[in-house]
């Protein structure tokens, strides 16, 4: 890990980093229980266990002052209607932030807080998401042939909680309805008050 400043390029063409020291593929086995259509899931798995993202990470230490920093590769393809996205988080720290910036594909993120507040912002080439703090984060492909490819900074303590997000899933979805994105409610999702 260096302790220098140092430069680095991102190939938008290739969707790689010219450096980067941990290289992370979520499979569809690891997101059991996060596509609502659990017998498309099965159908698809027993087919094959199809790559759905990377991520690519400089690595930095994970302690407040320094910036974590890396790139999201979410690949086309749907499990039933559902589009494929990331696992989503929110973070350890409530009070971190994220910033996205979208270098290629089309896509949405999928936000929302402990409380219940929901977003659903854009994401397409040179487009810059700002997560405020509390907000739990999904990336979602909406391209049918495309990567979506974003470039992602967050504060170094900010940690990675996604126990929450799998128990429940997001409170919204993103699903291809009469050949475009559409975003519907999750029958599974639950208020606070309904979890207390």
């Amino acid at each position: 890990m260096k302790t220098v400043p140092f430069t680095f390029d991102v190939s938008i063409a290739d969707a790689i980093l010219s450096e980067y020291d941990n290289h992370i593929e979520r499979r569809l086995s690891a997101m059991k229980g996060q596509f609502l259509d659990a017998g498309a899931f099965q159908a698809l798995l027993a087919q094959d266990d199809a790559l759905l993202y990377e991520v690519y990470e400089i690595k930095r230490p994970e302690i407040a002052g320094e910036l974590l920093n890396g790139l999201s590769i979410v690949h086309p393809g749907k499990v039933g209607d559902e589009y494929y996205m990331t696992k989503g988080h929110f973070h350890t720290v409530l009070e971190t932030a994220e910033v996205y910036y979208c270098l290629k594909g089309e896509g949405v993120m999928v936000m929302e807080t402990p409380e219940g507040e929901w977003s659903v912002e854009p994401l397409r080439p040179n487009a810059v998401l700002y997560v405020p703090p509390r907000w739990a984060h999904r990336s979602v492909n909406t391209s049918p042939f495309e990567d979506l490819v974003t470039f992602f900074v967050y504060p170094g303590n900010a940690g990675h909680d996604y126990g929450t997000i799998e128990t429940q899933g997001f409170r919204k979805l993103v699903v291809e309805r009469e050949g475009a994105p559409a975003i519907v409610d999750n029958p599974r999702w639950m208020s606070p008050e309904q979890r207390a």
